[in-house]
């Protein structure tokens, strides 16, 4: 006897954010109370009804199928969250729409019911976790981790875009077909799917199912093939050939093509002449066998159609583990387009009947069933806030910043605005909850406002009179906003490249071209932007792809945390260079070793405040001008703001490191000339590591001035003081 095992993962609380996203799930607020989420859900009801009726009554669409799956999964997951709060009418806990008056009324033996949504692996285990918690409930022993199998545990089927459909045989004739309607009653189209060729008008007899079954490999003697009444379930669907030539002569005739292959399916079937059904040509495959003929697996089902005469799918198949399922999803993710049929993902289902009937149905669904969906090209969420971003050139560019989604396989948090005029065209405000769109590898916009989704809070959203960079006027130029100082953008790329350069915090992924890159796409402003991008936000740019995204996120994150005097120095303080910051930092350091532990950047802050521009001037390498550009930076309120959100995103100080071999305490080095054998960098990085310092001019104070090929002014300088002068070999010599 074979058990199934499932892996187990770590216990996650919903709608924490985070950058690692569930698919296609919005990240919500994790303060959000149970009335803001009552408002929340009867909006999205109110919504969703509106666009289901649109979609399964009037077969015609505002918006697309992504973004109504998207509305779907997030009411889905609030209703989790807040349980109390599900009602009996949610769309979550029903089917289909109203059937048309204008055919006969069909009861359903059972139930049709269709599937919750998966969009990533985290949600399909999240569903198999699901799953063993209500099986432990309702049966101890019968468990996710103690199901006997002597078959594969898990069915996958192509989700096709088409047409439910149930069909109806009595002696081996087709009598009756019907729509899904509300899922108990749905619409006689009995003779329109006479016109579908691939559904057939007799099955096979039981003698020759009989025979069928055990060519295909299943059990003798163990089905009962004597049954008169037997009812299947399948789709219709269009094929995109067909699609193409229907367009074609929709355009030949002047009149409106149609948007989907899904859309035309549906119409079809539903039409009041069969001809015009007839001359769609559909297609159909059946996936389900209602009438039980002793098949215990889904599997066999498959098994037992194909046997009776149906057309099934010849590309589902039985997976044995979780990760062939996702390996299924992907393959099929990869190469949907070698089909001649739209899908939009798989449907991944408990193989075992018994284990399925113990699982039972929750609201619309069936618990032992899922459509693990394919990345969406579109989804919805909600815009946080805009932000106006300062391009390389002074261009001010409005971004909206949104709650993190997945779309088109990446997750985004920005999304630019372009320009003001856009955000007019949109009727965009801030609050509002939004389409993203993202089709093949374009940046992802935002296409539409779900105005229906307001709550009276959302604002309104102004160009900024003066520049959030230096407050200089801002002006108009034709369709952009621009800072009226022309060095704005250009100092401001210039400080970006300042902050990881390797003397300060070296994020060697962020080249000049690559910043100036950001700057033009709005993604970053300043230099606390960097650490807000995502690989979503990289990867749908032009010429980045998901490595070299993952690789500066990667390097990004690896260094958020750095050394006291570097952060000081990556700040970019005029006049204030390397030696000058490790005088501050250990300054700094002094008054903070009654605690023991390195400062972070409030208590920086806190420090700083306590510092005049005389107490500066006491410290070494600290003169008049450099002591006044210190104070006046650390009193800018756009400075202090900018080192709270450097803080609020993660960024840690450490203390400077001691070196193991103090040899050169005290002493101090200026380096003049070319060296052969290192560089000045390098130079001054070996004297630190022994505990000396550096400093760009000559004084009284300064120990030696090590002289390479083609000295300056300073080596005269050192003669005229008496300071001793070293070669570079001499220099080594004292270094070892």
């Amino acid at each position: 006897m074979a058990y199934l095992s499932f892996p187990r993962r770590r216990e996650s609380t919903p709608y924490f954010i985070d950058s690692r996203l569930r698919g296609n799930d919005i990240v919500s607020n994790p303060f959000m109370t149970s009335s803001e989420a009552k408002i929340r859900i009867d909006q999205l009801r109110k919504t969703i009804n509106h666009h289901r009726y649109l979609y399964h009554v009037l077969d015609t669409q505002e918006i697309s199928d992504a973004a109504l799956d998207s509305l779907k999964k997030e009411l889905f997951d609030l209703e989790q969250q807040f349980p109390d709060l599900i009602t009996s009418d949610s769309p979550t806990q029903r089917i289909g729409g109203t059937p048309l008056k204008a055919f006969k009324k069909v009861p359903h033996e059972k139930q049709m019911l269709s599937f919750n949504d998966a969009f990533s692996e985290d949600d399909m285990r999240d569903w198999m976790k699901r799953n063993e918690n209500y099986l432990q409930q309702v049966s101890p022993s019968h468990t996710v981790y103690r199901i006997p199998y002597t078959v594969y545990p898990f069915y996958g089927e192509l989700k096709i875009d088409g047409f439910a459909i149930e069909l109806v045989y009595e002696n081996g004739s087709f009598v009756q077909a019907s729509t899904r309607g509300d899922g108990l009653i749905g619409e006689d189209v009995t003779q329109n799917i006479k016109t579908v060729e691939a559904i057939p008008l007799t099955i096979c007899s039981a003698k020759e199912a009989q025979a069928n079954a055990k060519k295909l490999g299943l059990p003798e003697n163990k089905f009962n093939f004597d049954t008169n009444r037997i009812v299947v379930r399948g789709e219709v669907f269009l094929t995109k050939k067909e699609f193409e030539r229907i367009n074609k002569e929709q355009r030949a005739k002047g009149q409106k093509t149609f948007a989907n292959p899904r859309n035309i399916a549906a119409g079809s079937v539903r039409q009041l002449d069969p001809a015009v059904t007839a001359s769609r040509k559909l297609d159909s495959y059946q996936y389900a066998l209602v009438t039980d003929m002793g098949q215990t697996t889904h599997e066999e089902e498959h098994l037992l159609l194909k046997a009776l005469g149906f057309k099934t799918n010849p590309h589902n198949k039985p997976l044995a583990t979780l990760e062939e399922v996702f390996a299924f999803r992907d393959y099929w993710d990869t190469h949907r387009e070698k089909i001649d049929y739209e899908i939009d993902g798989i449907v991944v289902m408990i193989n075992d009947n018994a284990t399925w009937n113990t699982l039972g149905v929750v609201g619309k669904a069936p618990r032992g069933g899922i459509a693990y969906k394919f990345s969406p090209v579109e989804a919805t969420t909600v815009v946080e806030d805009i932000k106006v971003q300062i391009g390389r050139t002074g261009v001010l560019t409005p971004v909206a910043i949104m709650r993190p989604v997945t779309v088109g396989g990446v997750t985004i948090s920005h999304a630019t605005l372009h320009n003001a005029d856009q955000i007019e065209r949109l009727g965009l405000k801030i609050g509002d909850t939004v389409v993203i769109s993202r089709a093949g590898d374009v940046i992802p916009q935002i296409t539409e406002v779900l105005k229906d989704m307001r709550t009276g809070k959302e604002r309104v959203f102004s160009m900024p009179a003066h520049c959030p960079t230096d407050g200089s006027p801002v002006v108009r130029d034709g369709v952009a906003y621009r800072c009226s100082n022309k060095k704005c953008g250009a100092r401001t790329s210039e400080n970006i490249r300042h902050f990881v350069s390797r003397s300060a915090f070296d994020i060697r992924g962020l080249g000049p071209k690559i910043i100036d890159r950001f700057m033009d796409e709005g993604l970053i402003s300043d230099i606390a932007d960097i650490f807000t991008l995502t690989e979503g936000d990289i990867e749908t740019l032009e010429r980045f792809g998901e490595q070299s995204a993952k690789n500066i996120i990667r390097e990004i994150n690896e260094h958020k945390k750095i050394s006291l005097s570097r952060f000081l120095y990556s700040l970019g303080i005029i006049h204030v260079g390397e030696e000058t910051s490790r005088a501050l930092a250990k300054e700094i350091g002094i008054r903070y070793t009654v605690y023991g532990i390195p400062p972070t950047i409030s208590d920086i802050l806190n420090i700083m405040r306590d510092f005049s521009i005389d107490r500066l001037r006491e410290l070494p390498d600290i003169g008049p001008a450099v002591a006044t550009s210190i104070h006046d930076w650390f009193a800018d309120k756009h400075n202090v703001e900018l080192l709270h959100r450097l803080e609020a995103l993660g960024i840690t100080l450490l203390a400077d490191k001691k070196p193991a071999n103090a040899k050169l305490a005290g002493k101090t080095f200026v380096i003049t000339g070319t060296l052969e054998t290192m560089s000045r960098d390098e130079a001054k990085e070996k004297i630190r590591a022994l505990g000396g310092s550096t400093a760009e001019s000559v004084s009284k104070k300064t120990s030696y001035v090590v002289v390479g090929a083609d000295p300056g002014s300073k080596a005269k300088k050192a003669q005229e003081l008496g300071v001793p002068i070293l070669t570079e070999q001499e220099f080594i010599s004292l270094l070892s």
